[in-house]
């Protein structure tokens, strides 16, 4: 099922060979762009009966308002089944919790007497928040999403997420209850491209937004790479990947249950198992047939499973396998090995890392209390997940007096004729005239 590339007995080329050995699901985010743009521009002149048409021949849904109202996030909350009611409860309060010490303070540094530079944070103005809902509603990624841009101090939130023909055209009604539980009221049954140029744009009752986050699928992708520079975005979000770094001490059963559970997602969802341990491996890909069959999705398991994108890479040791994972840079990181703690302290490269046999993917995705929106296809190398940080803008203030000023009009008057910039010294020789 999980094809295997051997590493062993042989040195590791550099970074970006090693990452071109590894498996990896491929996006072509350019492939769909001929089919995004023309819904993004169709919506961005016709407005909301663009979306409308939009919706009834993408969703089979015929929405006159894709609005949410009011009524509806009610209900949605009213009838939530208790014990999902808790459950959400518990993942917002640790949420929360994490991320309240996010949140930066403004910092004033005195370069010199009279001369201070101020960094204030100040948060995005209005977000678009997407919540998926596909192959599986994420009601999970509305907590995500949602509050820590609340944290932030973002003052104008709204969420998206596609309608469903079988809850009368209305988002999944555990979306909708997270919505209320976060005190969210604007929220639109919209998904896809059209959800991400509805934010752009404006739509029907949505003004257009300074940010979109959130995870999707490709034709979501391609159209927040259309619409960026009109909005922000957090980041071109690929299939969801999982790699586990293990030795022999970890318990082949937990791994197999979190390749599997990853690959769960969706049937270009990665699952990679990295190892020094051959009796390991052997032992995983002896309880995943069994492991996949006694659950629900089988098929889209086996799928991913069965792709290129999943394998497992049998390396030397386990500074090897570090190696291996950093080049990877996966979005989710496992490291069941002995001394798991120390091990993970040495990675570099990964969206979230989960160390030891008792923080599985599947803790983070719902209620460790961290961020389940992280980078994927590589992208761990250069940027983060989601968190307070996403929603703030570093703005620098700068005040310096009369004689701080003519403190450094010398070296100002140097910079600048080496530049051969003359204005720029004389915008600050013209304040030393007496």
């Amino acid at each position: 099922m999980l094809a295997r590339i051997d590493l062993r007995g042989t040195a590791l080329p550099g970074f970006r060979e090693l990452a071109g050995l590894l498996p990896r699901a491929a996006t072509d985010i350019d492939s769909v762009l001929a089919t995004v743009r023309p819904l993004c521009e169709d919506v961005r002149i016709r407005g909301a009966q663009a979306v409308r048409e939009i919706t009834a021949r993408l969703d089979g849904v015929d929405n006159e308002d894709f609005a949410v109202p009011q009524a509806a996030l009610d209900r949605a909350l009213a009838e939530c089944d208790p014990t999902l009611r808790a459950a959400l409860e518990e993942a917002i309060a640790r949420v929360q919790r994490v991320h309240a010490d996010q949140r930066r303070a403004d910092v004033t540094t005195e370069v010199v007497p009279g001369g201070t530079v101020t960094e204030r944070w100040v948060p995005v103005r209005r977000v678009g928040l997407y919540v998926p809902g596909g192959l599986a509603p994420l009601l999970s990624s509305v907590v995500m999403n949602v509050v820590p841009a609340q944290i932030a101090g973002v003052e104008s939130i709204a969420v998206a997420s596609p309608p469903q023909r079988d809850h009368g055209g209305l988002p999944d009604p555990g979306v909708l209850a997270a919505c209320a539980l976060l005190g969210i009221t604007e929220v639109y049954a919209v998904g896809g491209a059209q959800a991400v140029a509805v934010f752009g744009y404006g739509a029907g009752s949505c003004e257009p937004v300074d940010m979109v986050t959130g995870p999707g699928n490709v034709y979501v992708t391609a159209a927040k790479r259309l619409l960026r520079g009109i909005i922000g975005i957090d980041s071109e979000a690929g299939p969801t990947e999982v790699a586990i770094l293990a030795d022999e001490t970890a318990d082949p059963a937990h791994v197999a249950a979190d390749l599997i559970s990853q690959a769960e997602h969706d049937p270009l969802a990665g699952a990679v198992l990295v190892t020094d341990s051959e009796a390991l491996a052997d032992a995983v890909l002896a309880l995943v047939p069994g492991q996949v069959a006694a659950t629900k999705h089988s098929d889209r398991i086996n799928t991913a499973l069965h792709g290129s994108q999943s394998g497992i890479v049998l390396v030397d040791d386990i500074d090897a396998g570090l190696r291996v994972v950093d080049a990877y840079a996966a979005e989710h990181l496992e490291i069941q090995t002995r001394d798991a703690r120390a091990v993970a302290g040495r990675v570099r490269n990964a969206g979230a890392v989960f160390v030891g046999a008792w923080s599985p993917v599947s803790l983070g995705d719902y209620a460790a209390g961290s961020n389940h929106v992280l980078p994927t296809g590589g992208c761990a190398r250069f940027s983060s997940g989601l968190s307070v940080q996403s929603f703030l803008r570093g703005i620098h203030v700068i005040e310096y007096d009369e004689q701080a000023l003519a403190g450094v009009a010398g070296h100002i008057d140097a910079l600048a004729g080496a530049e051969d910039l003359p204005a720029h010294a004389a915008a600050v020789r013209i304040r030393q005239r007496t």
